[in-house]
């Protein structure tokens, strides 16, 4: 049951990343405690909405506008793109919710993580058990293979850094 809860939080909050009004223009809203969620402010953003599909199949969007704090690692809508063809679409199937849980729980770290305290990291234990690897360097941070490239970008219940690719838990 907690499990389920966590991987709910995860899908809320990767949603809420494209939501937010930091997404408009230049990401701007900075200030932890604005009035929308992980969730709300990704589906206001707008370029999450294959994370936010997929939160919905894995019934995770309660859980992401739950109390946190959490930190999420959202994927856009082009870095789904990026999966082989038919990765997502297998996915949201019924049967594979399991699965997708892992995955969408892989991207959601418990507690608020700012970009000034990751840099200092070189790894994670995210919400589905597994760590992801951190690696910051001149050219700037990777979350296992995906480039970070929009960082702190503070909900109520949390903060989004958006990356560049889906990443993966090791099977």
């Amino acid at each position: 049951m907690q499990i389920k809860k966590i991987v709910s939080f995860v899908a809320a909050a990767i949603v809420a990343v494209g939501s937010s009004a930091a997404f408009a223009g230049g990401y701007g809203e900075k200030s932890y405690g604005t009035k929308k969620d992980i969730v709300d402010t990704a589906v206001s953003a707008g370029q999450f909405e294959t994370l936010a599909a997929a939160l919905t199949a894995a019934g995770l969007i309660d859980t992401l506008k739950g109390d946190g704090p959490f930190t999420v690692f959202a994927p856009t809508d082009e870095a789904f793109a990026k999966l082989p063809e038919g990765t997502v679409e297998n996915l949201l199937k019924p049967e594979n919710k399991d699965q997708l849980i892992a995955v969408l729980t892989y991207h959601v770290v418990p507690g608020q993580v700012l970009a000034a305290d990751v840099v200092k990291l070189d790894a994670a234990t995210t919400v589905n058990g597994a760590d992801v690897t951190i690696a910051a360097s001149d050219a700037g941070v990777t979350i296992d293979a995906a480039n970070v490239i929009k960082t702190d970008i503070k909900t109520s219940n949390g903060v989004i850094h958006v990356i560049d690719s889906v990443i993966l838990p090791n099977s």
